[in-house]
């Protein structure tokens, strides 16, 4: 048994969802993908996986296996890109993750650039509002917003977002324009907010911090659809800069309580700090951080 191989298949599974949708993946008959992950079994005398009709999920051993088969690999990886010089040589495939509305307004027209200079990398980008685990989703570099927590990895600061109260002019004038936090209470607000409870607002330097009840009129999943919805009247928003920074700059929405806005948010390119760098994810750091710097200008208030 190729145990490399199997181990190669076995994450694909897991990753997949299924046997099937592995094979598909793999471009290899399914009978063979059941027999591998069989025979890795029986190798191993333990069962890795639970089998429904329905779905596929981990065993407690098998969670522990597949968590060192993906470090055994990235590291059989590493020495292969080592070896073909790739450490030389900025080539090869960079997999780059960002907040969705973030990564469509800065990220994409940066790696689009990026690309284009560097014919001999490819770019896998993965756009999502969730927390992507670096080590277990075999991400390069990723760009976070918001404060840090302690870890092995590496930031790089790029720049920093406010975090606004935005409504439109219509609704201000017909409304009135909000003097203090507190007076949030009497007006139509809309919920959207991944980085606190949407039923309060906070703010404040974090010394002196203010924490508003909001009752939503309105509920929502996406930033786009909360802008959308204020550009038309329904109430007040919370959200971080650059995501209305157009709004903004047309003059569809306007930003109030800037003096109770709460201390800016870092954003950062994240990675896993390997040494050596491989050179591929060092020219693209280099490429990409000066110029996020630039793309990152504060909202008017």
């Amino acid at each position: 048994m190729d145990r490399l191989e199997a181990m190669s298949i076995l994450l694909a599974v897991v990753d997949a969802g299924s046997l099937s949708a592995a094979a598909r993946r793999l471009g290899m008959p399914l009978p063979t993908v059941s027999r591998k992950v069989a025979e890795l079994e029986a190798h191993l005398r333990a069962r890795l996986l639970h089998r429904t009709t329905r779905q596929l999920s981990l065993t407690e051993a098998g969670a522990a296996y597949v968590a060192a088969c993906r470090r055994i690999l990235d590291d059989v990886g590493e020495a292969e890109r080592i070896a073909t010089g790739e450490y030389g040589a900025p080539k090869g495939e960079l997999a780059v993750t960002a907040p969705i509305v973030f990564g469509r307004l800065h990220i994409v027209p940066v790696v689009a650039e990026f690309l284009a200079q560097y014919p001999e990398i490819r770019i896998k980008l993965l756009l999502t509002d969730r927390v992507v685990h670096l080590m277990e989703e075999q991400i390069d570099v990723a760009l976070r917003i918001g404060k840090l927590p302690d870890s092995t990895l590496m930031a790089s600061q790029v720049g920093a977002v406010r975090t606004v109260v935005c409504a439109s002019p219509a609704y201000l004038a017909q409304r009135g324009v909000p003097a203090g936090p507190a007076a949030l209470t009497a007006h139509d607000c809309i919920g959207f907010d991944v980085l606190e409870s949407r039923r309060a607002w906070v703010f404040g330097d974090g010394r002196s911090t203010v924490s508003v009840p909001v009752i939503p009129r309105l509920e929502v999943n996406t930033a786009e659809a909360a802008i959308a919805a204020a550009t038309l009247g329904v109430g007040l928003i919370r959200v971080l800069s650059y995501q209305v920074a157009e709004a903004v700059g047309n003059g569809a929405l306007d930003v109030v309580l800037q003096d109770d806005e709460p201390a800016p948010l870092p954003v950062s390119l994240v990675h896993k700090g390997q040494t050596p760098l491989p050179r591929k994810l060092r020219v693209f750091l280099d490429f990409a951080a000066p110029r996020l710097r630039a793309r990152i200008t504060p909202v008017p208030g």
